[in-house]
């Protein structure tokens, strides 16, 4: 079978970049027709500066990169450098990018992208806010019907939020555009807190990635390093959980994932819980259901996956 075609949509992020480096170490399966970054974790410019330096890590500079939007819909930013760090990318010293940004804005791309490859080809993996795909959407809604499905990292059920106690980060930032999405009727995987907090990098899995002895496997264990002081700080856990990797590593073996198609929708008036996910996981309304929201995942198969191709860079 020929290689899968994505884009995936990013704020990187340590875990962005994770999920990045994933794509690239398998190419067998995941053709990655470039990068489209958008406000986020950190403003846009870093966003930007650190999905470049991701791609030089991996020695890929023929992705191209694009920037798109540096702001939500119809609200103002929110960031998370209490997270990632001041740069988005804390934790490893990457030197600054050498590879230009493409011309092109990001929501151009996916516009045009969507527009000449053939329907039903290729896939879109939004791990930060919907942003850009939500102003692809409006802008060219014929572009709709050619997404082969959306595999995004945003929301959760039982975990609840992340950012406010009603919702997770990706969604909060920008609750209107992740409406249009949900909305527009394209196929869509998620991957909520509910299953990437059960994606943890235990000191074990982390010295794995060490283990590898290359510039990528150690500027891994660096990233998730720092990433975890948050995570242990706030929910006791036992490291860092890998929200964005999930994505592609669905995209990979599904089977290490399940979860159930159900109706998704997302809270755009109340500010109480701006950005919640009001997954019907239950099935106790009537709504259509409009997304595989993913539950649980083979924490252990997916690491063995992670750390196998991440050696491969």
């Amino acid at each position: 079978m020929s290689a899968r075609k994505i884009i995936i949509d990013t704020d990187p992020g340590q875990d962005d970049a994770v999920a990045i480096l994933l794509a690239l170490a398998s190419p067998d399966e995941i053709e990655l027709l470039g990068l489209t970054c958008v406000a986020g974790n950190v403003p846009l410019d870093l966003t930007a500066r650190n999905a470049r330096m991701v791609c030089e890590l991996a020695g890929r500079t023929d992705i191209p990169v694009f920037a798109g939007c540096d702001r939500p819909l119809g609200r103002e930013l929110v960031t998370a450098e209490h997270v990632h760090g001041k740069t988005g990318l804390d934790g490893p010293d990457l030197p600054e990018p050498a590879m230009p940004l493409a011309d092109t804005h990001a929501v151009d791309f996916l516009v045009d992208t969507l527009r000449v490859e053939p329907a039903g080809t290729v896939t879109l993996v939004p791990i930060g806010p919907l942003t850009n795909i939500a102003a692809a959407f409006k802008a060219a809604p014929d572009i709709v019907e050619k997404v082969h499905e959306i595999v995004l990292m945003g929301g959760a059920y039982f975990e609840v939020g992340n950012i406010t106690p009603a919702a997770e980060f990706n969604i909060h930032v920008d609750p209107q555009a992740a409406d249009i999405v949900f909305r527009a009727g394209a196929p869509i995987t998620v991957m909520p807190l509910d299953v990437t907090h059960k994606a943890l990098v235990t000191k074990p899995r982390n010295d794995a990635f060490r283990a590898l002895g290359t510039s990528v496997g150690t500027a891994v264990a660096q990233m998730t390093d720092f990433f975890e002081r948050f995570d242990k700080e706030k929910y006791g856990s036992a490291g860092a959980p890998l929200h964005d990797p999930c994505t592609v590593a669905y995209l990979l073996n599904p089977e290490l994932f399940t979860g159930r198609h159900i109706n998704v929708e997302i809270e755009t008036t109340s500010e109480l819980t701006m950005g919640m996910t009001v997954a019907d996981w239950w099935r106790v309304t009537r709504r259509t259901p409009n997304a595989l929201f993913i539950g649980d995942l083979d924490a252990d198969g997916f690491f063995d996956l992670l750390t196998e191709r991440l050696a491969r860079l």
